[in-house]
């Protein structure tokens, strides 16, 4: 497992699919209190997508934009239109729609041109995927002609038809043209994506960051890194530390804890010790005291929290 196929450790949509959305001008569609992720793209057609806090960003035909945050947004025709908003909630739809395919608004092809939206929300949980969603920002967009085209051939195909088990490979389309999105996003000209997200390319850096991501509870030292990775000692911890912002057993550290966070979220069963061991502490005291470095909080401190405010 890479650094960026990590973070998406649970990011998959699950009945996520809540509109094939075919509207004809003036449309709009406020979309409130929804998933901490959204994915909009454009089958056909062109909009407007307008964050609560933020400048209007154009939605051209096979564009995709992702929202970062539960606040609310809208999709639109035109800015300023004049259509009444649609209030859409999580998933826009009643209960009984179940959530996979439905048509929201009208379409008469002979009256001017309609936008088809696909939308798919992500209800992300943990600290796994809080990492993934610091990275962005609120409002991302990806033209099209890149490599999310093939998958939003697909897409439109598995809309246009209703057949058995049509949301698993909706909700798996969406999870590939997520991938893509982002991919395209962070390789942009003149963009500036995390440092892990580069230091993926380095051939010393990216072997050891796969390494740590593969092997998180192993007993690393610079030097075992270094050798595993095929340099020097001092190369890896100067490439890494340039690269990625923080040395090599800085970011092991860091990332050893995220993954005990979520564990203690998860799995109320599992003990201390057994979550330390997990992550390669062999002494859960040792393990109780970098989390509260590093996080402020102890491991059992962090678990109530969890439990009783619910926020994970």
């Amino acid at each position: 497992m890479d650094a960026f196929g990590d973070l998406f450790r649970g990011l998959r949509a699950q009945g996520s699919l809540f509109g094939s959305t075919t509207l004809t001008p003036p449309w709009s569609l406020r979309f409130v209190d929804g998933a901490p992720l959204t994915l909009v793209t454009v089958l056909d057609g062109h909009g407007w997508i307008v964050p609560e806090d933020g400048e209007p960003e154009p939605l051209r035909d096979r564009d995709t934009v992702v929202v970062r945050g539960s606040g609310t947004f809208t999709v639109v025709d035109e800015v300023g239109t004049s259509a009444e908003p649609l209030d859409c909630g999580e998933f826009c739809s009643a209960p009984e729609q179940g959530g996979t395919r439905h048509r929201l608004g009208w379409h008469d092809p002979g009256e001017g041109a309609g936008a088809t939206l696909i939308v798919g929300a992500y209800p992300l949980r943990g600290e796994i995927s809080r990492r993934l969603l610091d990275a962005l920002p609120v409002v991302l967009r990806v033209a099209s002609g890149g490599t999310g085209d093939p998958v939003l051939d697909h897409l439109a195909a598995e809309v246009a038809v209703d057949a058995p088990g049509q949301q698993l490979v909706l909700d798996r389309l969406l999870d590939w043209m997520l991938v893509c999105t982002l991919r395209e996003w962070f390789d942009r000209p003149g963009g500036e994506p995390p440092g892990w997200w580069r230091a993926q390319r380095d051939p010393v850096v990216g072997e050891a960051l796969r390494l740590l991501h593969a092997e998180p509870a192993a007993p690393w030292t610079v030097a075992a890194l270094a050798r595993r990775a095929g340099t020097s000692r001092s190369t890896l911890a100067k490439r890494f530390t340039d690269l990625v912002g923080e040395p090599p057993l800085t970011y092991l550290s860091r990332w050893r804890m995220t993954l005990a966070a979520d564990l203690l979220a998860e799995d109320g069963a599992r003990t201390i010790a057994e979550i330390a061991r997990t992550v390669g502490y062999a002494d859960p005291f040792t393990f109780s005291a970098a989390f509260k470095r590093l996080r402020g909080t102890t491991p059992s401190a962090h678990r109530r929290a969890v439990l009783t405010t619910g926020q994970f």
